[in-house]
């Protein structure tokens, strides 16, 4: 088998094709989260503590040069969105695991029927004790 026909069976497999469906969608789903963190939740958090833009609080270890270069900080604000952010995504994530296993929840099989020579000697020792002594 060439290397280009094993390499068409690997991609051709369905699980690569569902992790790369899964890896565009999760872009997706993250520039979402990311607009909805940026633009939508913390622009009121940022009004109740005074500022307008949170993303960009900062602490300052080394002020920039003359030529605007060379800032040296923690971005503590920036951290923030990105925090918040990662808990919308993993609630998202929760919630659709959560509506998946329940869909493919397979019902409580029934006990198994017992083997033959179970219910045969079973017959046998109800036999033996209703026979008078």
């Amino acid at each position: 088998m060439s290397l280009a026909t094993e390499f068409k069976a690997f991609v051709m497999r369905g699980n690569v094709i569902d992790l790369a469906v899964g890896v565009v969608i999760g872009a997706a789903f993250g520039k979402i989260v990311a607009s909805l963190v940026d633009q939508i939740i913390m622009p009121p958090i940022g009004m109740m503590i005074g500022g307008v833009d949170f993303s960009a609080y900062k602490w300052v270890l080394q002020a920039a040069g003359p030529d605007g270069k060379g800032e040296v900080a923690i971005q503590y604000g920036a951290f923030f969105n990105t925090m918040i952010q990662f808990l919308i995504i993993a609630a998202a994530i929760f919630i659709v695991v959560k509506i998946v296993n329940r869909m493919i929840r397979k019902e409580e099989a029934a006990p198994a029927a017992p083997a033959p020579e179970v219910v045969l000697l079973t017959e046998i020792r109800d036999e033996l004790k209703s026979r008078p002594r």
